[in-house]
């Protein structure tokens, strides 16, 4: 529950703060390769993630159209926590840039800002420049890519010494 009271403070702040400038996003993204489970290898600290390591998103289609999301990682104690919610494209003009939402009516930003041509890792934020995320199809990125996402998140205004790496260790991610 704790989980989800912050996921829901998140998506509030998002939703109210004022987008400072542009944030590029990808041109191109093909939903049905991007779905499926994405590790999280770093993030800026926020909230409604304190604590949690072994950090996955997993991503499937709605019958609606939209995109389930399910969130989930382990506190530091070992339990499991998780958050589902939906995501979808607003404008098809601007196929990066996703809203998700967890708790109805806020929805907050879901910016890809940059896409392995092969879906095998991301880098995802808010033009707010409060949350980033490096994602991978993987639980490990390779040292060189990781550090190209970050030169790219810099380069796009983002406090990247803030970044935190994610423990994955043998971790099933499963929540099971």
């Amino acid at each position: 529950m704790k989980f989800t009271f912050f996921i829901v403070i998140m998506m509030f702040s998002i939703s109210s703060c004022k987008t400072p400038r542009d944030l590029p996003t990808v041109s191109h993204v093909d939903l049905n390769q991007y779905i499926g489970t994405w590790y999280e290898i770093a993030r800026l600290p926020n909230r409604f993630e304190k604590g949690l390591e072994h950090v996955s998103a997993t991503y499937s289609f709605r019958e609606d159209g939209k995109i389930k999301v399910l969130n989930g990682g382990r506190d530091f104690i070992g339990n499991w926590k998780q958050s589902i919610g939906k995501a979808w494209v607003p404008d098809s003009d601007q196929p990066g840039r996703l809203k998700v939402q967890f708790f109805w009516p806020f929805a907050g930003n879901y910016y890809i800002i940059a896409l392995d041509e092969e879906y095998q890792y991301a880098l995802v934020g808010d033009p707010s420049r409060k949350f980033l995320w490096v994602l991978s199809k993987t639980k490990q990125l390779d040292s060189d890519i990781y550090n190209q996402l970050l030169d790219i998140a810099e380069n796009n205004g983002f406090d990247v010494d803030q970044m935190m790496l994610v423990d994955q260790a043998d971790e099933s991610n499963s929540g099971q």
